[in-house]
């Protein structure tokens, strides 16, 4: 081996970083003016694949071209508009007197290859031999391959092609997927190499074709695992990256609600981001090099909200509401869209990683993310707005936390609101008023139930409840007020002459349909019976209790620890009128039902055997044919479902989905009296699913 032939093995070797223009220089230095230096393949081998793919006279760029000469053999195959860039100024300076006389119409220029210095779609062509996998060093990381990527997509004219000769590493491949996965029809070739006794790697072409739409469509390739020439880990690792790519972009055409990166909206991945779609929603993660991540959901809305404040506005989800339906659903999402009045919203929903910082630091570093996504590409200023779902309170004490096997996590905690009901907030105006809540953890933002705390608390007497009316919003706290006598102290309790739940009006609300039947077990000093499927912090049966005395209530709650969270924290008493059992509440009623139909049985056999002990028998034979007093059925007069779901799944906060379905409304319907009451507290955003489980109410109990 000769001086300058070592010397070249000696810098090779100790090349190192591969994206040094110093190393380079002094690598083109060495080897000479007239030395040229291929890499992965020659000419011979690369110019049927390579000239296949050209269309006629096509503007090409090779970016990294060093000593090569693949330039001039494409050139001399008639391809004469070809430009040539390198950050090595002595592969330039060589190149450009080697072919100045010989191939003057082709340009050299140094530049560097991942800050061209040309004009959006200048080229149809961009071919790279080596280029990539020289930036894709592993120890470097994908920064400058990311850089280059981008540039060459930004150069490259519709429908023209990056043509890109590799080893086909896996890093390599894995940066080139991504990059040309959407609007881009891409195919990888085998480069036939020349017959040998020594191992050496395979080179292979991928082309990338622009597409004008952005649809996705899976690799193809000129190979299989069967070739002969394909063997080895190389070959294997590239089958393998080729298929899995390949079932993501499968992945992506048929997902209904793929999680999208920005990087990828922005290749295309759903059109042009920077014109509004109406009626369009899709997923995406944001940040990365950001603080924070963040995953979002951006909606275009229907022209037909309009008219519109903002182009584009974000729109924050704290942790404890990203859960509601409101907010996790598509159908919620577009109703906060139209409260919004933005042509584009970002739903941005926060969780566990974001708890510990302010809502400021967010905003900080959310809007550089946001920018990106705002439609048109001049906003000529236009501010983002940001806006929050805010939980609406001011103060908040955790005052007891528990795990259940059967309801998980579970906290008291009382709270301060910022604003209240206009009725509670006149009754007691000197202070902020304190509401203590019962959370089941399993239904994020779902409180379970909510008692105002008072001075006097339960030490009242009952009186007569309030009946101003007022206009204030049916969000607030809510009605019920008693007016309050009796001695006070100075320590909060549970007052059980206000319901501060909003629901629990609409459940006492229809009480009313059975109003008269009720004044008439009044007048007759009978006893109403009534069924309430789930305890909660008792607040609902003490206040049936305490304002109905005609009324003997069964509370059923599948849960003792419930039970003991309401005795000990909102002051919840049994007596001979309210009683709790534990036990599945749907097993009770089917208990219930099953137990008047045997007392009707009962009943009837009573009856034939009076009827037939006192009368002949009719010329028929039948011994009911006249009326005998017999035994009452034991069915209930009133049947509450006030239970949530643990099961998200079914679109409804509450109750859970087998309290709604036609066997059990069948099993009420038998458990009720003639002129019983059947109530359910059903909360879903989803208008259709309430629509969907009234028409089955109506069809079980007509």
């Amino acid at each position: 081996m000769g001086k300058k032939e070592e010397q070249l093995a000696e810098l090779l070797g100790t090349l190192g970083d591969f994206t040094s223009k110093e190393n380079w220089d002094k690598f083109f230095t060495i080897r000479g003016t007239d030395d040229a230096f291929e890499w992965y393949a020659e000419w011979s081998e690369l110019r049927n694949p390579l000239l296949s793919h050209l269309p006629p006279q096509p503007q090409i760029l090779v970016p990294g071209c060093g000593s090569s000469r693949l330039s001039e053999h494409l050139y001399d195959a008639g391809f004469n508009s070809i430009t040539n860039i390198d950050f090595s100024k002595v592969a330039i300076s060589d190149c450009l007197r080697r072919n100045v006389r010989h191939r003057p119409d082709m340009r050299w220029r140094v530049m560097d290859m991942t800050a061209m210095q040309f004009e959006d779609e200048a080229f149809d062509v961009v071919v790279d031999k080596g280029g990539l996998d020289a930036l894709m060093e592993p120890e470097l990381g994908p920064k400058l391959g990311t850089q280059y990527l981008s540039e060459v997509r930004r150069v490259l004219k519709s429908g023209g092609k990056f043509i890109c000769l590799t080893l086909a590493e896996s890093h390599v491949l894995a940066l080139l997927f991504s990059k040309f996965r959407f609007g881009w029809k891409m195919g990888i070739h085998a480069i036939p190499q020349k017959p040998s006794s020594k191992p050496s790697l395979l080179a292979f072409m991928v082309v990338a074709e622009k597409q004008v739409s952005s649809v996705l469509q899976e690799i193809t390739s000129s190979f299989n695992d069967s070739s002969l020439a394909l063997k080895g880990s190389q070959a294997c690792g590239l089958l393998e990256a080729v298929e899995k790519e390949n079932q993501i972009r499968r992945d992506y055409s048929t997902g209904s609600d793929v999680l999208y990166s920005l990087e990828e909206l922005q290749l295309g991945a759903r059109g042009d981001l920077t014109k509004l779609c109406p009626g369009h929603r899709f997923q995406l993660t944001l940040g990365g090099d950001s603080r924070f991540s963040y995953r979002a959901v951006v909606l275009d809305a229907q022209e037909s909200s309009g008219p519109f404040a903002y182009h584009c506005g974000v729109f924050i989800v704290p942790k404890t509401r990203a859960h509601e339906w409101l907010f996790s659903s598509e159908e919620g999402q577009w109703m906060v869209v139209e409260s919004s009045k933005a042509a584009r919203l970002v739903m941005v929903l926060l969780d566990a990683s974001h708890v510990s910082a302010s809502m400021d630091d967010i905003q900080k570093d959310l809007s550089p993310l946001v920018k990106q996504l705002a439609p048109g590409k001049d906003d000529n200023g236009a501010q983002i707005p940001f806006m929050m779902a805010s939980d609406g309170i001011k103060q908040r004490n955790i005052v007891h936390q528990v795990t259940s096997t059967i309801t998980g996590p579970v906290i008291v905690e009382d709270v301060i609101y910022e604003n209240v009901d206009g009725d509670i907030s006149r009754i007691l105006p000197s202070r902020d008023l304190t509401f203590r809540r019962l959370v089941f953890q399993r239904s994020e933002g779902l409180v379970q139930s909510e008692a105002l705390l008072s001075e006097e608390g339960s030490n009242n007497k009952v009186g007569e409840t309030e009946r101003k009316k007022t206009n204030s919003s049916s969000k607030s706290k809510r009605r019920g007020i008693q007016r309050r006598s009796g001695e006070t102290s100075h320590q909060l309790k549970v007052y059980h002459g206000y319901l501060a739940s909003s629901y629990h009006t609409g459940i006492l609300s229809g009480l009313m349909l059975i109003s008269s039947y009720l004044e008439s077990m009044a007048s007759n000093q009978k006893s109403v019976k009534a069924v309430v499927i789930g305890l909660g912090a008792g607040l609902l049966p003490m206040f049936l209790n305490r304002c109905m005395p005609l009324m003997h209530t069964e509370v059923v709650e599948l849960d003792p620890v419930v039970r003991k969270l309401a005795k000990e924290y909102f002051n919840f008493v049994e007596d001979d009128r309210l009683q709790v059992h534990i036990a599945d509440g749907i097993q009770f009623v089917r208990n219930v039902a099953n137990s008047a139909a045997a007392d009707e049985i009962s009943a009837v056999q009573e009856k034939e055997g009076a009827h037939c002990n006192t009368e002949p028998p009719s010329s028929n034979g039948s011994c009911l044919e006249s009326h005998v007093e017999g035994k009452v059925p034991s069915k209930v007069d009133i049947v509450i479902i006030d239970v949530d779901s643990a099961d998200s799944s079914s679109g409804m906060t509450c109750p859970a989905a087998d309290f709604v379905q036609e066997t059990f409304l069948q099993t009420v319907k038998d458990a009720l009296s003639e002129k019983g009451l059947f109530i359910i507290n059903l909360v879903s955003r989803s208008q259709a699913i309430k629509d969907s489980v009234i028409s089955r109410m109506k069809v079980s109990l007509e």
